[in-house]
């Protein structure tokens, strides 16, 4: 986690579908209403290279084992969290990313069944164990998810994946957040939006300095 006089950084996690970018996209709007300007980040993504590794991992032509997909992962990480997220942190800024280490662990340990101790190990060395503040959690039923990432058009590799995978992972978030009490808010995705939203800038206005409230 950030170190005390530092930014506060913020993930989103959840499955797919779940309506992290919606609700990622109020949350900016708030902080900016507040006077924050957020640093908004995305995972995998975020730098030239993180870019072009999202267009290999999310391609539907690809097949791609299970160790090479984390690594790949990992490697975009590192660069996210050296070019962007640390030094925002450093700056005092807020950073709000789309997608984290939690991810990781959910589709590459409870979803491809990677040893959770190798990715934990590897992770720490990518990010050199910078965590998250908050993670929000959107819940949803992978069934429910899936079909909303449907309407969005072509599913990509990851989508594409059986519902048996997509409810290992669902269940892997879920544990993970029980694990974790106190870095994790656990909303339900069915939610409407606008309760959704008030939930979340909540939790997060309630992290912020008093003086930057």
């Amino acid at each position: 986690m950030t170190q005390p006089g530092h930014g506060l950084f913020l993930s989103f996690e959840g499955p797919e579908g779940a309506g992290k970018s919606t609700q990622i996209a109020r949350l900016a709007w708030h902080l900016e209403a507040a006077g924050q300007a957020p640093t908004i980040t995305r995972e995998p993504g975020g730098t030239p290279l993180g870019t072009r590794v999202r267009d290999v991992l999310l391609d539907p032509e690809l097949t791609i084992d299970p160790l090479p997909e984390f690594l790949l992962y990992s490697a975009s990480r590192a660069q996210l969290v050296t070019n962007v997220i640390r030094p925002a942190l450093d700056r005092g800024k807020v950073v709000v990313c789309d997608r984290y280490a939690d991810s990781s662990l959910a589709y590459q340990g409870f979803g491809r069944g990677l040893d959770a101790a190798l990715l934990r190990g590897i992770t720490a060395a990518a990010t050199g164990g910078l965590w998250p503040d908050l993670t929000v959690l959107l819940d949803l039923d992978p069934v429910i998810g899936l079909q909303r990432a449907a309407r969005r058009g072509q599913p990509d590799r990851l989508e594409q994946a059986d519902l048996t995978f997509h409810q290992r992972l669902r269940q892997g978030f879920v544990q993970l957040a029980e694990a974790e009490p106190d870095r994790f808010l656990v909303l339900d995705a069915t939610l409407a939006e606008a309760e959704l939203e008030r939930m979340i800038w909540e939790a997060v206005h309630s992290r912020l300095p008093a003086s930057r409230r």
